[in-house]
């Protein structure tokens, strides 16, 4: 599906009906990441209309160079949901840069959000000051890297720390088939000009009391975990989950964990 912001064309995909779930990718892939993840919740869970974005120049939605940062990313955001569910109230589910937009969006329009989900979140957008592990591979699989390409082992090599076969399906069906169709000059130039936000997006007003899921992987050393202890104060309603045997692609790598504390999550938004 499509919808028009301003003079670029968005892609978005929409699976089920009711409470809407505004469903936000991280940088560089696109919604299939989210698909991926989250619909195998919701295989036996009727009553959710998950609406799942293509973030500008991510997937089939266009860039623009009036898109120069994160603030600009935002509004177009906010001008989306606006559009495709006007004065309704939804629920948000955010990975990576998408858990960074998903605080900005609560930081903006927060009695609109029901419930927050936060998988492996941006939290310190500068790369140099964020406080990440090392990367490790805690299981290897060589006969499934012996199948490989160099490349392709090396990239894998970079992200996993759970190799096996199925989650290289995964890897490669989720994350690096949107990769693929990133307009990189596009993202390079917000990451150098304008990645951050121009505001402190975790000063929030005032808490935000509805239920909040932060998961987080102990091996991430993409946007890594401590730094995201610093909000919890924020979401008094907040489960706050470090998973062992987990990298960047948690959702990947800690399949059934995932699956369970998403489902806990969508069961404290239902006693709402």
């Amino acid at each position: 599906m499509q919808c028009k912001i301003k003079d670029i064309t968005i892609n978005y995909e929409v699976k089920g009906k009711g409470k809407p779930i505004i469903i936000i990718h991280g940088y560089s892939p696109d919604h299939r990441l989210m698909t991926g993840c989250m619909e195998p919740v919701f295989s036996s869970k009727d009553g959710y209309k998950r609406i799942y974005i293509d973030l500008p120049g991510m997937g089939k939605s266009e860039s623009a160079e009036w898109i120069t940062d994160s603030d600009v990313m935002l509004d177009i955001v906010i001008k989306f949901i606006e559009k495709i569910i006007p004065n309704e109230n939804f629920l948000l589910v955010g990975e990576s840069y998408g858990g960074y937009l998903s605080r900005g969006i609560i930081y903006k329009i927060a009695k609109r959000v029901d419930g927050v989900s936060l998988i492996c979140p941006v939290i310190i957008a500068d790369n140099e000051k964020r406080n990440v592990p090392g990367h490790v591979v805690l299981v290897k699989d060589n006969k499934l890297l012996s199948k490989l390409s160099p490349e392709d082992v090396e990239d894998f090599n970079s992200m996993a720390v759970v190799q096996s076969e199925k989650i290289y399906e995964r890897y490669k069906n989720e994350i690096v088939s949107g990769i693929k169709m990133a307009d990189d000059k596009f993202l390079e130039n917000i990451q150098e000009n304008g990645y951050e936000f121009s505001f402190d997006v975790d000063k929030l007003n005032e808490k935000f009391n509805k239920p909040a899921l932060i998961i987080l992987g102990r091996q991430d050393s993409c946007v890594g975990y401590i730094d995201a202890w610093s909000i919890l104060e924020n979401y008094p309603r907040g489960t706050f989950a470090v998973l062992d045997r987990a990298g960047h692609n948690l959702q990947i790598e800690q399949e059934e964990m995932f699956n369970s504390l998403t489902n806990e999550w969508l069961m404290r938004v239902e006693e709402l």
